[in-house]
């Protein structure tokens, strides 16, 4: 059964939510605000975060952040859920390690598919990136003295480790298994968020400017038109 970590501050929304994911068979688990989030993932490790924008203490934005620098917390999937649907929420959501975002009111049989349709992919991703780990471990380029660890989710440059959000992690480790190709957006999108989840070509330009701003501004060339490539 999986285990969902459902946040809101609202207790209408957290008993209607409740009702219907326990009635589709999911272990819910609930918090109020951020703060409270962060301490029952890390004590439950929940297959799923459920996570509104606005609460008090701490906000939504705030603490995925947080949540995203814990490491056994790598494998949540973390899916906001907010009455604001501009464009900046939705890419302050990605950008801090989201891997979804739903706007409010919520309808229960789409939000219930969406969630099937983000475990199954996350199931997928997991026998997938086990079968790719099982003869190649970490990804190493002696040029830019870089070394990635596929199993620890940990970057090392110049002897330095760098932690990357999860989803960031997975978009360098793909750059650099191979460094001569050209990855098309597209392409990102299919192989890191898979075809079950729809996310703008913005939310992967945000990722990369990450990337380089904690691992180097020239290690990923964008090819106009085409998408992006690891420099060697």
């Amino acid at each position: 059964m999986n285990k969902i970590l459902l946040v809101d501050d609202d207790k209408d929304v957290r008993e209607f939510l409740t009702y219907n994911l326990q009635k589709d068979g999911y272990q819910i688990h609930t918090a109020s605000n951020g703060l409270e989030a962060i301490m029952k993932a890390e004590e439950l490790i929940p297959d799923l975060i459920l996570m509104d924008v606005m609460m008090p203490k701490m906000d939504g934005i705030e603490a995925c952040e947080e949540i995203r620098k814990l490491r056994k917390l790598d494998n949540t999937l973390i899916v906001f859920l907010s009455a604001r649907n501009e464009d900046y929420s939705h890419i302050a959501g990605y950008n801090a390690g989201a891997d979804d975002y739903i706007n409010k009111p919520i309808k229960p049989k789409v939000l219930i598919s969406k969630i099937h349709a983000l475990l199954r992919r996350k199931t997928l991703s997991n026998k997938s990136a086990k079968a790719k780990t099982s003869n190649q471990k970490t990804l190493v380029n002696n040029e830019r003295k870089l070394i990635i660890d596929i199993e620890k989710y940990v970057v090392i440059k110049n002897k330095k480790e760098i932690i990357l959000p999860k989803k960031q992690f997975e978009i360098l480790a793909l750059l650099v298994s191979s460094p001569a190709k050209v990855f098309s957006r597209e392409e990102i999108f299919n192989k890191i968020w898979g075809n079950d989840v729809y996310i703008s070509d913005r939310t992967i330009d945000v990722h990369i400017r990450k990337i380089r701003e904690k691992v180097g501004d020239d290690i990923i060339r964008t090819v106009k038109g085409v998408g992006y490539k690891f420099v060697e």
